[in-house]
């Protein structure tokens, strides 16, 4: 075959892949791939018609919008066409559609990933809703758009005109997801794998009464059809829209610049995930309304505007298998083992399940196509099967009896706690492990030559409990291969460990604490306790009551440290540390809430992404100046350190009127 011939034999593959995914997407609430593998279709299909334009055909994604209107519900003409819009996936080609706009203003939005709704008011009355369908025709839902609470059904305010069409994007919010995906579970139901196939499958029900028990919303963006709009700009009608009574989005932008543009699509994709619902992007346009008409549109798309979409952060793949995992505390947990694939700009290769009931919750088997996501450094989280993609060979995942490592029978540890757990705490192998490692971590003692690679090395030989760590010395190190070269001298990660280690001694004392992996004692109750007692050995003889008493604590807490310290083996894992000389008590310590300092008294929250610095080091210069630390917004908060990507702390500081700076302030503060 020629060059023509395997060209053509592409595109009509790829216009029955897209349009079979389309159909999918629009009329059965499915996601059958990704939206990078959707967009990298349609990408591939644009490239070879704009090099055989002769291969061009009717039905061709390109030139056609959407799908099609469902049978189930009345077709609905729209008295203008719902058109679509092109994608700009880099910067570059944002700049390159700049280029083209010239001098124009541009309105930046968010783009909420939700289902297309166009309203029809007549003399300012809703007279239908309907889908985008095919962009021509869709699907009436008036019955059940007429349920959600925040769409009018009748306009009010000035200038009116006799017939508009309102375009705008119903969804869930993600806090009203969860609710709803907990309560089909409750009812043993298959929860929905994300809002927008909720949103979409919600809205199409064939019964009103179901769709009226689903908390959707809605938000405008546009105008379909209004002749003789007697307006200038986008944004104008934006603030007519609101003064009609219909919900428009706040954050709503004019600009000048595609610098300013691009500001602004980095400005929200470091708040992505503090918003109230999903978006996968931002929709650029141009603002001024006569510059629209001038430029025109194509036959699927307005020239005039575009959409930048994020890097996608939910992808499908396959689930190859579920294992379980023991960690430091001994849950067995549930672990998947995902076909890899690339989301976030990292490639997965695992995620988490949780516990049995996750699993059992979620419906996923083993051989599912699944939606994965990874919402910014998360971990990745599985949403849900494609149930449509299954082929009757998946099979269901059994919870071991057994701890894989160490052979004990897993069991609940205490009244009402869901996960199963190794009760062979001091020698299941994969407890010391993972306890070992977490020494390590950047959150605790911070040992950079200690990470897991290192852990499973020293684990495996050398340490039979954690309490040896700070004896271990370079002949120990030298008898495995990990830590020598080939010609028998040390390798560079056995001379940092042990200087690591040396250093690691007079870390500050709630490192040390959380060092011990003592049950619910995390970095906020360890810096609550060290800085209240300010010594190891305070705390242990600290009564139950005393412990519970000391803000961030409680009364768990204290009931988990002092069963801690009972035990035999955990009692030497101190006498060990303290006989090689890690410190275990605060120098110059006077007592509680002694500490001087220029936040003396204060009590400071740090909220969002710093650059100059970590949180946890923030939170460290907070209380050396005599603060405190923490993680909650209340009506005695001084003040909060807000980063980019700051959420829901922020929003309740600037309701609560709390003085809010950034990290150069902070840092000025500090002294």
């Amino acid at each position: 075959m020629n060059e023509h011939e395997l060209a053509a034999a592409r595109v009509t593959e790829l216009v029955d892949q897209i349009n079979t995914h389309r159909r999918a997407y629009y009329e059965g609430n499915t996601v059958l791939i990704s939206d990078a593998e959707y967009d990298a279709l349609l990408h591939e299909l644009e490239a070879l018609e704009a090099k055989f334009p002769e291969l061009i055909t009717g039905d061709s994604p390109t030139q056609t919008v959407g799908g099609s209107a469902n049978v189930a519900f009345s077709p609905v003409t729209h008295l203008e066409r719902m058109m679509s819009l092109d994608n700009a996936f880099s910067a570059e080609e944002l700049r390159a559609w700049a280029t083209k706009m010239g001098d124009a203003k541009f309105l930046c939005e968010l783009k909420i990933d939700g289902l297309a709704i166009n309203l029809r008011y007549e003399n300012g009355n809703l007279v239908s809703a309907a889908t985008r369908g095919d962009g021509v025709v869709g699907e009436d839902v008036t019955a059940n758009v007429l349920t959600i609470k925040s769409i009018p059904r009748k306009l009010t305010g000035e200038g009116i005109p006799p017939v508009v069409e309102v375009r705008g994007e119903i969804f869930f919010g993600l806090d009203d997801f969860a609710k709803l995906n907990e309560s089909l579970v409750a009812d043993g139901k298959q929860p929905f794998a994300n809002p927008r196939n909720s949103a979409s499958g919600s809205l199409r029900q064939k019964d009103p009464k179901v769709t009226a028990t689903r908390p959707l919303r809605m938000l405008v963006h546009g105008i379909g059809a209004w002749q003789n709009a007697p307006l200038a700009n986008q944004s104008e009608i934006y603030g007519l829209l609101a003064s009609w009574g219909l919900p428009t989005s706040n954050r709503v932008r004019v600009v000048d610049t595609i610098d300013e543009v691009i500001a602004y699509i980095d400005e929200f994709q470091a708040q992505r995930h503090s918003l109230e619902h999903e978006i996968d992007g931002v929709v650029v346009k141009v603002d001024s309304l006569n510059e629209q008409r001038e430029l025109g549109f194509t036959s699927r798309a307005p020239r005039w505007a575009i959409a930048y979409k994020y890097p996608p952060e939910q992808v499908n793949t396959k689930l190859l298998d579920i294992r379980v995992s023991v960690g430091r505390t001994g849950r067995a947990t549930p672990y998947a083992v995902v076909e890899p694939v690339k989301v976030a700009g990292s490639v997965i290769e695992f995620a988490t399940l949780h516990n049995q009931d996750v699993v059992k919750a979620k419906g996923v088997l083993i051989g599912d196509t699944i939606v994965i996501r990874k919402a910014g450094d998360v971990i990745p989280e599985i949403l849900g099967p494609v149930i449509e993609l299954r082929t009757g060979a998946e099979r269901a995942f059994v919870m071991p009896k057994n701890c894989p490592d160490c052979g004990a029978e897993l069991r609940s540890m205490a009244e009402g706690d869901i996960d199963l757990r190794c009760p062979n705490s001091e020698s299941c192998p994969a407890q010391l492990r993972e306890r070992v490692a977490h020494i390590g971590s950047r959150g605790v003692l911070d040992i950079e030559a200690l990470g897991e690679v290192t852990a499973v090395e020293l684990c495996k030989d050398l340490l039979k409990s954690e309490s040896e760590l700070f004896a271990l010395t370079m002949d120990q190190l030298l008898t495995v291969n990990y830590f020598k070269k080939k010609d028998g001298t040390p390798a560079e990660v056995a001379i940092k460990l042990l200087k690591n280690l040396e250093d690691a001694k007079t870390r500050p004392l709630w490192r040390i604490l959380v060092a011990l992996n003592i049950r619910h004692v995390g970095p906020v109750a360890a810096r609550s306790l060290a800085s209240h007692f300010g010594s190891i050995d305070a705390i242990f003889a600290a009564s139950e009551s005393e412990l519970s008493q000391v803000d961030g604590v409680g009364a768990i807490l204290a009931q988990s440290l002092k069963e801690w310290i009972l035990v035999d083996w955990h009692q030497r894992i101190v006498q060990r540390w303290r006989e090689c000389g890690v410190a275990l008590a605060t120098e110059g310590f006077t007592g509680p809430g002694n500490t001087e300092g220029v936040f003396s008294g204060m009590t400071i929250v740090v909220t969002g992404t710093l650059v100059e610095m970590t949180r946890e080091q923030a939170e460290e210069a907070i209380i050396e100046r005599g603060g405190k630390a923490s993680g909650s917004v209340s009506k005695n908060t001084s003040f909060v350190v807000a980063g980019p990507g700051a959420g829901s702390k922020l929003a309740k500081a600037e309701t609560l009127g709390i003085e809010v700076i950034d990290e150069a302030e902070f840092i000025k503060r500090l002294g």
